[in-house]
Parts: structure tokens; C-alpha cells; sequence
């Protein structure tokens, strides 16, 4: 490879690996989607995982991107969220944005991480993961279960942070 070729390969490498990447595919997806909304933040996140606290369901806030909530809800009326919790699915948001994706998700390599599998337990059907394809524009909606029946491989790692 010539250097210029180099460069070209690692920024394109780079632009793949941007967190913001994913937080863009992330707010796609919501926006694609008219009764989702970004998972919330500050006071009304807060009440949202003390309430469902509340019915014995323990999960992290970062286990989930968004919400699919009833069209009337307001997610920061405490008295609402507690009448409604079971309407609402909490969801886990994978950005592809590789050519080698292909149609239907093959292909595709992601991180799935322990808080994401513990909310996928403790919820069951309240808790799905939308994979969406950045380039074709492709959303399937699955489940962690599905996800793991249908791997071809899978690498276990330990993240750290010092």
C-alpha cells in the first residue's frame, strides 16, 4: 500500500470505530420509529429505573437507547410510569455501518454487554434489540435469545476502565 493509501484505510477505519457513529444509527432508528424515544435523561431516567425497581426489576440505565412507549405517555409523570410500566419496551440499539453487512444482518459483528444481556433477562419481552443497517437503511427488531440462537461465532472479552 502506498502511504496515501494507508491514511485513507485508517480513516476510514477510524470513522467506523466513532462512538458518534452509533449515536447517530441511534437517533436514525428513533426517529424512524413513531412511538420510540431516546432513552431519557437526568430526573426523569432516574425515576424511570426507580420505578421499575419498584416491581423487583433491577437493570442498568446503559442498558438501553430507547423506549417504545404508548403515544399518550408521559415517561417523566412518575404517577403515569408507574400505571403504564408494562407498556413500555426497552430497547438496545447496534449501528452496522460496514459494506460487508449484508440484507438480514449477516455478517455482522457487535458487542452485546453484560448489562445489555441482564436487562434482556430481567425484562423478557419488554426488552428488544433493533439492529440497523447505516447504509441500506435495513431495522430488524430481535431479542438477545434471538440474537444468540443465530450467532455463527462469538468472542468473550473483559472491558475495563482505569
Amino acid at each position: 500500500m502506498t502511504p496515501l493509501e494507508v491514511i485513507m484505510a485508517k480513516r476510514a477505519h477510524l470513522e467506523r470505530l466513532a462512538n458518534q457513529g452509533g449515536a447517530d444509527g441511534e437517533q436514525d432508528v428513533v426517529l424512524a420509529n413513531e412511538h420510540w424515544i431516546a432513552r431519557p435523561k437526568g430526573l426523569a431516567l432516574r425515576r424511570l429505573i426507580d420505578v421499575l425497581a419498584g416491581t423487583g426489576v433491577h437493570i442498568k440505565a446503559s442498558s438501553f437507547d430507547a423506549l417504545a412507549v404508548p403515544p399518550d405517555l408521559d415517561v417523566s409523570d412518575i404517577s403515569a410510569l408507574c400505571a403504564r410500566l408494562s407498556e413500555i419496551t426497552f430497547i438496545e440499539i447496534k449501528t452496522a455501518n460496514q459494506p460487508r453487512v449484508k440484507a438480514g444482518f449477516d455478517g455482522f459483528f457487535f458487542a452485546l454487554t453484560e448489562n445489555e444481556i441482564a436487562a434482556a433477562d430481567a425484562l423478557g419481552a419488554r426488552h428488544r434489540v433493533a439492529l440497523y443497517n447505516k447504509i441500506s437503511g435495513e431495522i430488524l427488531l430481535t431479542s438477545v435469545p434471538e440474537i444468540v440462537a443465530r450467532a455463527k461465532s462469538s468472542t468473550w472479552q473483559l472491558s475495563v476502565q482505569l
